[in-house]
């Protein structure tokens, strides 16, 4: 038996899980199957975490949000990133963090690619895959675009997605704090909203009226 389910002996109606990656996955499922909507805080999880996390979602008619990152001006980027994208056709991702933070790309880059392939996925003019020198050097492919992760210290967690066209740039960046301040306000808006979804829904703007 998962262990959560022990601990899970009352009716919860919203679980929250703010782990880590190896451990969020196998949580949020025993979370579902005990009758509870999840909002999902936990960056690392994989697409196709998120595909089987929808299938079992969708059989217990409960809501799963996936949160890259709580504060409402990453909200606000990812938004002006995807007015962006749809008349940008190259950009590329830097994703900062502390550096003890193990998972690569974060949550919040993860989505932030993810989002943006939508408008349509980057064209760069020298395909990544005829790179000469050293590959790795042009960063990790995330739907279609380049994402580079750097881990240091001095940065809590910061996001960046650079757009380029001949003879203008645009930079989109969002950087947090040490305190947790920016992060309460999006996570109460989706513990009290999640009940409101089927199956999983990524980011805090699908309960927004953007």
């Amino acid at each position: 038996m998962h262990p959560l389910r022990k601990r899970l002996r009352g009716r919860s109606d919203v679980f929250v899980e703010y782990t880590k990656p190896d451990s969020a996955k196998a949580n949020v499922l025993a979370a579902l199957e005990h009758g509870a909507h999840v909002v999902v805080g936990t960056s690392g999880l994989t697409e196709q975490d998120y595909a089987e996390i929808d299938i079992a979602a969708r059989r217990h008619a409960r809501g799963v949000l996936g949160v890259g990152n709580f504060a409402l001006t990453v909200v606000l980027m990812q938004k002006f990133a995807e007015m962006a994208a749809k008349l940008i056709p190259q950009w590329e991702i830097i994703d900062y963090a502390h550096d003890d933070k193990v998972d690569a790309p974060s949550g919040t880059a993860r989505e932030l690619a993810a989002r943006l392939s939508r408008a349509h996925r980057p064209e760069p003019t020298v395909p990544v895959e005829q790179t000469t020198g050293e590959r790795a050097a042009r960063g990790a492919t995330l739907a279609g675009a380049q994402v580079h992760s750097v881990r240091l210290p001095g940065f809590v967690i910061s996001a960046e997605v650079i757009f380029g066209m001949p003879d203008q740039r645009l930079s989109i960046r969002h950087d947090s704090g040490s305190s947790a301040r920016p992060y309460v306000d999006g996570a109460l808006l989706a513990i009290r909203r999640v009940s409101t979804l089927v199956g999983v829904h990524r980011g805090l703007d699908t309960i927004l009226n953007l």
